[in-house]
């Protein structure tokens, strides 16, 4: 229901947004994911009357920057299917259950972008592969550089995406069509240049 495609679209939307930062060294820059200050988050929509929200708490992921050529910029993100919070603890518990993540079998979900392509300044399309419960499907998101900044001698990037992604694509059907089969993501994030 809260698809794993939730964190790979937050690794797209990572590799996207640093494609839209201007560097002025001319070299590739490294990030890796401030998991404090970053985000997974979904929603999906329950018996076609509300929304029900939730997030991924435990996540990692790294972002490659070339400056000089943004096709070869690069982001691999990985979610942990156990940390599923929907702030009810029965529901987290089915979640993570062979209904759903089957987390015991497939405990992580990935993305790993293939190509990126700079829309403008601010803006990147990254195009890759995310796996759910062990099933790749290709995904390709549109990311947004929200800032840069530095935070006690550190270089600071921000980036966000939203996407949606089709849960039946993953092989989750349980609860069709009263559990909508369309999850909308939203992932945040702050990286730390290394």
């Amino acid at each position: 229901m809260f698809n794993l495609s939730i964190r790979a679209r937050a690794l797209a939307a990572l590799s996207a947004l640093a494609l839209g930062v201007s560097i002025t060294t001319g070299f590739t820059q490294n990030y890796k994911l401030d998991t404090a200050h970053s985000y997974v988050n979904f929603r999906i929509k329950h018996l076609n009357v509300g929304w029900s929200y939730g997030r991924f708490n435990k996540f990692e992921g790294t972002i490659v920057v070339d400056e000089k050529n943004p096709a070869r910029s690069s982001v691999n993100f990985t979610i942990d299917a156990n940390s599923v919070d929907t702030n009810n603890t029965r529901r987290d518990d089915h979640l993570r259950g062979p209904d759903f993540f089957n987390a015991r079998q497939f405990p992580t979900m990935t993305f790993k972008s293939r190509s990126s392509k700079k829309i403008n300044a601010t803006t990147a399309e990254i195009t890759g592969d995310l796996t759910i419960k062990g099933i790749t499907k290709p995904l390709t998101v549109r990311v947004v550089r929200t800032g840069m900044g530095e935070m006690r001698g550190q270089q600071l990037i921000g980036m966000e995406t939203t996407f949606k992604i089709k849960r039946s694509d993953f092989g989750i059907t349980y609860g069709l069509p009263g559990l909508a089969d369309e999850v909308a993501l939203t992932i945040s994030i702050e990286a730390i240049k290394q």
